[in-house]
């Protein structure tokens, strides 16, 4: 098996309310909208899809309950400490929580992370010292 991920799917209460935060808050498009799951545009990353919370979590074989931090975070890493800011500003202002201001790294680094509404963790980062690193934008 790669270290590779061919798509990102999280499982969510509400999904207008879902949809509602990532495109009118975030700027993301929709790609696919099936009803009981919805994908987004990719920019040829690992497309990213949710699902309502029952039918994701019958489809993996698991129950829908759950609490507490669940071992996830989404990275995102950007060019510059403003873009990290900005990033955290439009989430906070579409309904996320936040959980780390935006501010210095013990590692050296800039970022910050939210919650979205379902309690996905986004972490945003950046670095000058890194050469080699996996830009989202």
């Amino acid at each position: 098996m790669k270290a590779h991920v061919s798509s990102i799917l999280l499982a969510v209460e509400d999904m207008d309310r879902a949809k509602r935060f990532y495109t009118e808050g975030l700027g993301w498009k929709i790609k696919n909208n099936y009803g009981v799951s919805v994908f987004f545009e990719s920019d040829g990353a690992s497309p990213v899809g949710f699902y309502r919370r029952e039918g994701l979590a019958e489809q993996v074989g698991t129950s829908p309950e759950g609490s507490g931090f669940g071992g996830l975070v989404l990275t995102y890493v950007v060019r510059s400490e403003e873009r990290v800011d900005e990033i955290i500003a439009e989430a906070e202002k579409a309904g996320a929580t936040v959980l780390k201001p935006a501010g210095a790294l013990p590692w050296g680094g800039y970022g910050g992370t939210f919650a979205d509404p379902d309690g996905y963790i986004w972490s945003l980062g950046y670095s000058a010292q890194g050469t080699d690193q996996l830009y989202a934008e």
